[in-house]
């Protein structure tokens, strides 16, 4: 996947797990959204001190853009703003992990249980042209590329089951889910374990089979969680 690729992906699927952020002004959201993917790829890591004067002079701007940049960031859990001491990357909280992993799987589950129900033959071949799209990452071993394109999966899989509100509830998870779905995927053998699983949730949508798609997708939502757990790095 090129890194343009990449960035397509990024500008047209991160963004929906936003509750309506526009930012206060243009400039807020771009150091916004540059800051909320680097955390969510984990190029900043937890701890990681934020400066403010940095970031203007890096974005040629007084500091108001970014207090309002940092005010959304803070909002979507991502940073912690102190009072009198600078701003900082939020740590990764267990309980935080599970929580959301734990609403994650009940919510797919009900997703998949509406795909089989709702969509037709095209739309599931639509979701395996995603999945051999996954496959490929995988196999190359490219985490960004199977991590934004897992996104797009699901984003693809939850307008299948046509619930607005059901999608609304999942986008309501905010962007800490991605920061943990990616740290998830890519920890050493996910990418392998989760294309598998993919495969077999395609294949239960494609046999029609309602029972076996919502435990799967249960499943490999809360394999992502184990995985965390596991990996002693949070």
């Amino acid at each position: 996947m090129t890194d343009a690729g990449v960035e397509d992906l990024r500008k047209e699927l991160l963004f929906s797990a936003l509750r309506g952020s526009d930012g206060d002004s243009s400039l807020a959201f771009t150091i916004f959204r540059e800051l909320a993917t680097s955390i969510v790829e984990g190029r900043l890591r937890p701890g990681h001190e934020v400066n403010s004067a940095e970031l203007a002079r890096r974005f040629s701007t007084s500091r108001t853009p970014v207090r309002e940049a940092l005010l959304l960031l803070e909002r979507e859990s991502l940073v912690i703003v102190p009072p009198r001491r600078r701003p900082y990357v939020s740590p990764v909280d267990m309980r935080q992990v599970r929580e959301i992993y734990e609403i994650r799987g009940s919510l797919y589950g009900l997703v998949s249980e509406l795909v089989v129900a709702r969509a037709t033959d095209e739309e599931i071949d639509g979701l395996r042209g995603w999945q051999k799209v996954l496959a490929d990452d995988a196999e190359r071993g490219d985490v960004h590329g199977y991590f934004w394109h897992n996104v797009g999966f699901r984003n693809a899989e939850a307008s299948l089951s046509q619930n607005g509100e059901l999608q609304r509830r999942l986008s309501s998870l905010g962007l800490q889910m991605h920061r943990f779905r990616h740290l998830s995927l890519s920890l050493p053998g996910r990418l392998l374990h989760s294309v598998a699983d993919h495969e077999r949730l395609v294949n239960a949508y494609a046999d029609r089979d309602a029972p076996l798609a919502a435990a799967v997708s249960r499943s490999l939502v809360l394999r992502g969680y184990r995985a965390i757990e596991r990996s002693g790095q949070v």
